[in-house]
C-alpha cells in the first residue's frame, strides 16, 4: 500500500485548484480498499473519497486522507428478453459506461451521455440530465462501510434517491464508499426526446432514425455547445441545483416575470432553471481576475487558470444572495465545497 504525503490535487479536480492532501492513496479492488481502511495512519474521521473530481471545489489544502476509487470493469451479470443487469466498478468513467451500454444495444443511459465523473459518484447525487435520472435505471450498489470495512448492498429504496440527492449525501454521508453499481438497462429501448433541445438537435443533425447512438450524439452535441470542457477551462459543470418551488410561489413569480421558464417537478412542485435566474441577475459572462461565470452558461462557474477555491466559493455565495434578493429563491450548490 502506497500512502503518499502532501499529495498535489490540481490534476485530480476539474476546477484545477492547486491544493494538496495531507495523505493520499488509490485503490483498485474491494480487498485493497478494506486493507487501506485498516491502516492506522488513515484518519477515518477526515476521509474524502475522490472519483473524477468533477463535483468538488477545494477551498484549502485537505488536512485529512483522500482515497481515490480506481475500481474498473463493466459486465452483464444477468439478462432476460427485456432487461440486462450491468455491473460497473466505481472507478469507471461514467461516459465509458454509457458507451458500453450503447454498444451492447442497451437503453436507459443515452440521455446521460457525457456527464463527467465516475460510476461510484453517480448514485451519491442521483445524477440526471435531459429528463432522465440515475434512479430510473438503478438496480443496486455495493459499498464498503468505512468504520468496519464490511460490504453492504443497497437497493433503490435504501438509497433514498431525490433530486440530486441520496442517503449518502445526508444521514450516511461519509460513512460508505461505493465500490460497484448495477443498473437495469432495456433491451427494447423507449427513447426520451421531449426534454430541452433534444428534438430540435436531432432535426438539425438530419437524423432519419432515432437510435441509442443518434440520441446520445444529440445529447453530446447539446452539452458541448452549452458547457465548457474542463480540460480547457476549469469548471465542475452545473454549480447549482435547479430550485423547486410550490405552484403558489411560481404563480407569484410569473406575475412579476412573465417570461420565466419552468418544468414540472416531483410532488406537484415547479422546477425553475437556476441558469435563467442567475443570468437575469446579470452574472452571465462576468469575469473577476482569473475566475468568473461562463460566457455561454450562467450555471457554470469557471477557473480561467490560477483561481483560488475560496474566491470561487465567495462568487457562488454572492450569486446566491443576488438571486434571493431578486426572486426570493435560495439556490443550493450542486458541487461539494470543501
Amino acid at each position: 500500500m502506497d500512502l503518499k504525503q502532501n499529495y498535489p490535487l490540481k490534476d485530480l479536480n476539474t476546477f484545477g485548484i492547486a491544493v494538496t492532501a495531507r495523505q493520499y492513496a488509490s485503490f483498485k479492488s474491494v480487498p485493497e480498499l478494506q486493507e487501506l481502511l485498516k491502516h492506522p495512519a488513515i484518519d477515518k474521521e477526515n476521509l474524502l473519497v475522490l472519483g473524477g473530481g468533477s463535483n468538488v471545489l477545494f477551498t484549502q489544502n485537505y488536512e485529512g486522507t483522500i482515497l481515490q476509487n480506481r475500481i474498473e470493469g463493466m459486465t452483464i451479470v444477468s439478462e432476460n428478453e427485456d432487461f440486462a443487469l450491468v455491473e460497473a466498478g466505481g472507478g469507471v468513467g461514467w461516459h465509458e459506461l454509457v458507451l458500453f451500454a450503447i454498444a451492447g444495444g442497451l437503453g436507459g443511459l443515452e440521455n446521460l451521455s457525457l456527464i463527467p465523473g465516475t460510476v461510484g459518484a453517480a448514485p451519491l447525487q442521483n445524477i440526471g440530465a435531459y429528463g432522465v435520472e440515475l434512479k430510473d435505471v438503478f438496480y443496486n450498489l455495493e459499498a464498503v462501510e468505512i468504520s468496519t470495512g464490511n460490504l453492504k448492498i443497497f437497493d433503490a429504496d435504501s438509497c433514498g434517491f431525490g433530486y440530486r440527492e441520496s442517503v449518502f449525501k445526508k444521514e450516511l454521508k461519509g460513512k460508505y464508499i461505493v465500490t460497484h453499481v448495477t443498473l437495469q438497462l432495456q433491451k427494447k429501448p423507449a427513447f426520451n426526446i421531449s426534454y430541452g433541445a433534444i428534438k430540435s438537435t436531432l432535426e438539425a443533425m438530419q437524423v432519419k432514425e432515432i437510435t441509442l447512438k443518434t440520441l446520445s450524439d444529440a445529447v453530446i452535441a447539446i452539452r458541448r455547445s452549452k458547457l465548457p470542457d474542463p480540460a480547457i477551462i476549469g469548471n465542475a459543470g452545473s454549480f447549482f441545483k435547479n430550485p423547486e418551488i410550490s405552484p403558489a410561489e411560481f404563480a407569484s413569480l410569473k406575475e412579476q416575470f412573465p417570461e420565466i421558464p419552468s418544468y414540472p417537478a416531483a410532488h406537484g412542485n415547479i422546477k425553475v432553471p437556476a441558469g435563467w435566474l442567475i443570468e437575469h441577475c446579470g452574472w452571465k459572462g462576468k469575469k473577476i481576475d482569473n475566475y468568473g461565470v461562463h460566457t455561454d452558461q450562467a450555471l457554470v462557474l469557471v477557473n480561467y487558470g490560477g483561481g483560488q477555491g475560496n474566491q470561487i466559493r465567495a462568487l457562488a455565495y454572492d450569486i446566491i444572495e443576488s438571486v434571493r434578493q431578486k426572486f426570493n429563491i435560495t439556490l443550493l450548490p450542486e458541487v461539494n465545497i470543501i
